[in-house]
Formats: C-alpha cells, structure tokens, sequence
C-alpha cells in the first residue's frame, strides 16, 4: 500500500504532463466539430416531436445553451491533455447541477444533484465545466470583467483549500463529510447575502417530495390523476403504462431489502410522459404517482433514459455496461446522501433506465437574479461540494498534491473560464443562426 507521501508525490509528478498553469489554454482546434451538427447527432433517436423544445429552451442564452451542451464542452476537454488524475465525474457539474435536496433523514443538505453524464475521467473536467458555467452566467447578469474574473476564481480556489483540507482527513471522516444547510450560511459573507440564504433554507425545510402535487396533480371523478400538460407532460399511454407497469418489478430488485420493504406499501396511481431539463429534453422520462396509506400518501417516482456519457467516447470504458447503472453508481458515490428510491432497469426496446424521487430537491439557486457578491459566493459553495464528492472517489492526496499551496490552478482556470465563456457565446449564435435560417427547429418559451 502506497504511504500518503507517495500518493502525493504522484500528484506533483502529474504537472510534468501538465504544468498547472497550462490549463489556462483554450484554443479551439482545427477540426472542432460543429457544435449544432453534434446536438443533431444527439437528437438522432430520441422522440423527435421534443426536439424543438430543447433547441428552444438552448437558444434563450448562452448559459441555457451551455447546460444542454455537455456533450459539446466533453469533446472540448478532451481536445486538450490531461492530468490523468482520476475521479467519478459529474460529467455535466455546472452552477444549476447543484442544490438543496433532502437526506433520506430528511436533512436538507447542499450537493450535486444531476449524474446523467458521470463517468470516471480527469478531475480537472468538473472543475472547468463548473469553473465556465459561473463566467457565463456573471456574464449575463451584466457583471463587470473583473467580477466574472473573481467568481471563476473563487469556485476554483474553494475546491483546491477543500481538496487539501480533506486530504489531512481519514478515510471515514472524507466519506462522512457532508455540506449540512446549518453551514451554509457562514461561507456567506455580507449581511444581506445571509438573509436571503437564511429565507430560501427555511423555505427549502418546509418542502418535502409533496411540493408538486399541487401543480401536478388535479382530482377527477374522485380519484387523483397527474395533470396534462402537452407537449411537457402528456399520458404516457396504455402501452407505456402496461411497459412501466411490468418492469416495476425489475426496477424493485434493484434495490435493497429495506428500501422494497418500503416501495411494496405503495401502488400505482397514474403515470405521464415529461420533458425534462435542457440537455435532457428528448430522451425518454416518465413520471409515475404512488399512493401509499390512503389517497393523500403520495409519492413521485421519476423514470428516466440513460444513455451513454458524453465522456465515453473521450475515455477508457467503465466498469458497467448498463448505462442506468451507471448513473445509479455514480449518484451513490458522488452524493454524501442518496435517494432511497434510486436503482434502475431495462425497458421496452432494450432502452435502459433508472429510478428515483421526483422533486426530492428542495432548493435550487436562482443564478439568473444574482448580485455579483452573491454568484461569487454560490460559485465558492459549488466548488467546496465538488471538491467533496471527488474526494470519495479519487485520490484526494494526489489531486491535493497536484495542486498545491500556490494559487496557479485555479488562477490557469479562471482564465480558461473566461475563454470559454466567449466560446459557448459564440456557440450559442451559431445555434441561433441555424434556428433562424430553418435548419433546427425551436419551439422557444417552453
């Protein structure tokens, strides 16, 4: 077994592959693809009368357009070396991939709470997607040059001090280690700041994974059905109904033998077809309504495609061949508190799937109304979450030996941010250029 110096030591011998300062590079290579032609690709199979509604919702701005451009910043990355330094990936880890959702002790904690794209790769990917995210949005809420500058600066620099703090801990204590909302509030700064943190926490307590029955959900002829809205939710269908009604089963096994104990109280209610997400939109989803006590007791289960990672095609493969599988381990690792409903399956057509809670999140911030004091300090609690979850799965000594105790990484990311900031704007027209001249179809305001 390898001493904590020697683990440390790897990571110093990582910036002979690639100095820390060499990821302040950003220069698009020859032969990038196009990046509207690899959303087309994307949008190949999945349900086409969806298509317009993603392209809609990527073309309302450069920051939409970023969040449903993973597979477009993926093959970026991997255009560039890399430290080899390796984590479970978020994949897709930018500012709205974050948020307050409930422990299964119903504690609301802070952490990421979307593992579509989680993959095994280079720890640096998440930093710069998460490190880019926070650019664009300053960005676009107007803020000066040296804001947007200091909030890419201050998310990077957070996960370097948490990387190197974490990696004094044992091992327990790392994988224990979890953003409680009670220690949210001191890592922001101004007295302002904290009110509002202070009153979107409170609002976040009182919600429980009931909040939508109300927008979801009308009575009709005395029983509760999950509300129509096309093209976002729609009946699933009876032969979808009949799928999701026989591959239950198989969903429940993979589960564990408390969390079935738990699922078999509950029956069937009603199931739909929904839209979800911005790069998400497309692929298969189902939502199903369970009632367990009595017609009140209700519970939301989410049913969603997983296909491949953006990554994979940039990476050595993984150890699962089931794609839900996938995202099911990867959420179970990255996340310090899993959903007690997650596990997957294979539906109709060989299409894999998997299982969870919908609406188990109870706070996501509202980037879009943000100060430039209060991006930056979101900005820093993302990067102290992502620092956390790539401590449990990586080799927190060695990523912490990489970076050091100087500030060169994440001030070579910071720049990066910026660049690439300008990249995704120039993307984002290019989209919106193609939607103009009638070769993508948008469905804008949905």
């Amino acid at each position: 077994m390898t001493t904590p110096a020697e683990r440390a030591r790897r990571g110093k011998a990582a910036r002979r592959r690639v100095p820390r300062s060499a990821h302040a590079s950003w220069l698009a290579s020859v032969d990038r693809a196009d990046p509207v032609a690899v959303l087309e690709r994307q949008g190949r199979d999945r349900l086409t009368e969806l298509l317009p509604v993603r392209h809609g919702r990527m073309a309302a701005s450069p920051f939409a357009f970023l969040r449903g451009a993973a597979a477009v910043m993926a093959a970026d990355l991997a255009s560039h070396p890399h430290t080899g330094l390796a984590v479970q990936l978020c994949g897709d880890a930018h500012l709205l991939n974050f948020g307050v959702y409930a422990s299964p002790e119903r504690t609301p904690v802070f952490d990421l709470d979307d593992f579509d794209e989680t993959f095994r790769g280079p720890f640096e990917w998440d930093v710069k997607r998460l490190a880019a995210s926070v650019a664009v949005a300053a960005r676009e809420n107007g803020h000066p040059e040296t804001r947007v500058h200091r909030a890419a600066l201050e998310a990077v620099a957070a996960y370097r001090h948490t990387m190197r703090r974490l990696a004094r801990l044992g091992e327990l204590a790392v994988w224990h280690e979890r953003i409680d909302t009670e220690r949210l509030l001191p890592l922001v700064r101004s007295a302002r700041q904290r009110g509002r943190a202070d009153a979107s926490l409170t609002r976040a307590r009182r919600r429980t994974s009931l909040q939508p029955l109300g927008r979801l959900t009308e009575v009709v002829d005395g029983r509760r059905r999950i509300v129509h809205d096309p093209p976002l939710l729609e009946p699933a269908g009876a032969s979808d109904s009949a799928a999701l009604r026989k591959i239950f089963s198989d969903y429940r096994s993979t589960l564990t033998d408390e969390r079935r104990l738990l699922l078999d109280r509950y029956r069937f209610v009603d199931t739909a077809r929904k839209a979800v997400g911005v790069g998400s939109v497309g692929t298969r989803c189902f939502v199903v309504l369970l009632a367990g006590r009595d017609a009140e007791d209700l519970l939301f289960l989410q049913i969603k495609e997983a296909r491949a990672s953006v990554l994979e095609a940039h990476l050595p493969p993984g150890p699962f061949v089931h794609p839900g599988r996938r995202v099911v381990a990867g959420q179970r690792l990255l996340q310090a508190a899993g959903d007690v409903f997650l596990g997957w399956m294979t539906g109709p057509q060989g299409r894999a799937y998997y299982w969870r809670q919908l609406r188990d999140t109870l706070g996501c911030a509202d980037v879009a109304g943000m100060t430039p004091g209060e991006l930056l300090a979101y900005a820093r609690l993302c990067g102290i979450a992502l620092a956390r979850a790539h401590a449990r799965s990586g080799d927190r000594l060695a990523i912490a030996g990489y970076l050091g105790g100087a500030d060169t990484f994440e001030h070579a990311v910071a720049e990066f941010a910026l660049a690439y900031a300008a990249q995704t704007a120039a993307d984002h027209a290019a989209l919106g250029r193609a939607i103009a001249a009638g070769v993508v179809a948008a469905a804008p305001g949905i």
